[in-house]
């Protein structure tokens, strides 16, 4: 634990409210992104909120002095955490514009199960069969969601599969990433990875760019509001009280999602999405818990 992180009660409560309004305002970016993709193709929405971010957290870094070409930007985990940032990021953007929103959030909730699961493989972290089994029944609780011998199931639901894999690759390698790199370094080539991504897919989709009005112009711009927000807010809550107190909070960003989905875009929540979501949560929770008694 570092010094400089209080651990007492108070802070504890305050790093779970800081976690609480950082998954609020991630559920209310993809929200904001969904309704602009009624109008704009997925790539010129990953492009603006990609520019969007970049140039915010650039004008933090100049700010703070910070450089942002330091040379262990070019180290290799950096290398794998942009690689992983891209594949996540376009992923889940086509999930989330492609597929029900609330199903697409449902599915991200699992990304601390392979991250805990990568930290056992690649890391060395000791990791035993209790956890090992809660981790297999939340990817069970992703099956089911996704439903792949149903009748219902469309290989559009594979997105948000992937971008949750493309997330825990990046967390995993934010791990591993030098400590000389802080918050508005990782923050700006994390959204200018977004930028990469929206290029790439532009030439893949080949759609023309669709000029903006006044409506889509505030739902992009409110969702890059809403994104370094809520980076800003995620990082505040990882510095403030224990990571085993603060961290079950994540899980309020599934209430969000599946309320902004049913509200905004009037989906419906049918059985085997309650009890994937079920299981999802009270693995990663399980997980939590026994990592906090080890």
């Amino acid at each position: 634990m570092t010094a400089h992180i209080q651990t007492d009660p108070r802070s504890n409560l305050n790093g779970g409210a800081w976690m609480i309004t950082g998954m609020a305002l991630f559920a209310l970016e993809d929200a904001l992104l969904k309704g602009a993709s009624a109008t704009l193709p997925i790539w010129q929405i990953l492009v603006l909120f990609g520019v969007g971010g970049t140039v915010i957290f650039a004008a933090v870094a100049a700010l703070r002095r910070t450089n942002l070409f330091h040379r262990d930007v070019l180290s290799r985990p950096m290398k794998v955490r942009v690689l992983f940032e891209i594949l996540g990021r376009l992923f889940y953007v086509l999930a989330i514009t492609l597929t029900p929103l609330s199903a697409a959030t449902v599915i991200l909730q699992a990304t601390p199960l392979v991250v805990v699961a990568g930290a056992a493989l690649f890391f060395g972290e000791a990791v035993g069969w209790r956890r090992w089994s809660a981790i297999l029944i939340g990817l069970i609780g992703v099956v089911i969601i996704v439903q792949p011998t149903g009748d219902s199931f469309s290989t559009l639901s594979i997105l948000a599969v992937m971008g949750m894999l493309g997330f825990a690759g990046r967390d995993l390698a934010s791990r591993a990433a030098p400590a000389t790199l802080g918050t508005e370094v990782l923050g700006f080539y994390g959204f200018l990875c977004i930028v990469v991504a929206g290029l790439a897919y532009r030439f893949w989709e080949g759609t023309p760019m669709a000029p903006l009005d006044l409506h889509t112009s505030l739902h992009v711009g409110g969702a890059i509001v809403m994104g370094t927000a809520a980076y800003a807010a995620l990082m505040k809550a990882m510095r403030t009280g224990e990571v085993s107190a603060v961290t079950p909070f994540r899980y309020s960003r599934l209430l969000f999602g599946v309320g902004l989905g049913v509200v905004m875009f009037g989906e419906k929540l049918d059985q085997t999405v309650w009890i994937g979501s079920a299981l999802i949560v009270a693995s990663g929770l399980y997980i939590l818990w026994r990592g906090r008694k080890t």
